[in-house]
């Protein structure tokens, strides 16, 4: 018997997509479905990944998303939420949402390498040493890079810092 498992485990929400409809399977399949959709449409693809957060009060929101960009002709993603009420310095939470973004890519890295999609991870770390968040930046690319994954801080990192960033708080 064949069980499919559920998009989210119980307790957590579903990902869904940019217009809110919530993915009732696994985004594993999604994304798969999505990446031989666009092959067969003849598009060339690369799939970011990216974790934002936000802090209100005692309650942390991250928002982890898969953007897929056909190359030249735009792009859609799939988003995530989750809310923690862990108290994290600042380099603890850009570590976490760094986590957040590797265990994902971790989880569908095998689709990308059988369909030959080009795959980054993406830090809302700045390179700049005058922000604060500059200071997780050598741990973060390290586990990146070290998990295998290409690399992307500020202001490169568009998945974390400008899509991501769009749905925390």
């Amino acid at each position: 018997m064949d069980v499919q498992q559920p998009s989210a485990p119980p307790g957590r929400p579903p990902w869904r997509r940019f217009t809110g409809e919530p993915i009732e399977r696994p985004i594993r399949d999604a994304v798969e479905e999505a990446i031989r959709r666009e092959a067969a449409a003849g598009h060339r693809l690369k799939v970011c990944i990216g974790t934002d957060s936000q802090v209100r009060g005692a309650e942390t929101e991250f928002a982890t998303v898969i953007v897929i960009l056909r190359e030249g002709r735009g792009g859609f993603m799939f988003l995530h939420n989750e809310k923690s009420h862990i108290a994290y310095s600042l380099r603890e939470r850009m570590l976490v949402e760094v986590s957040k973004s590797i265990e994902i890519a971790y989880d569908l890295c095998g689709l990308f390498t059988e369909y030959d999609v080009a795959m980054e991870v993406h830090a809302d770390i700045n390179t700049h040493p005058n922000f604060r968040s500059h200071e997780a930046l050598r741990e973060a690319m390290g586990y990146i890079l070290g998990m295998g994954f290409a690399f992307k801080a500020k202001p490169d990192a568009f998945a974390s810092s400008c899509c991501a960033d769009k749905f925390v708080g």
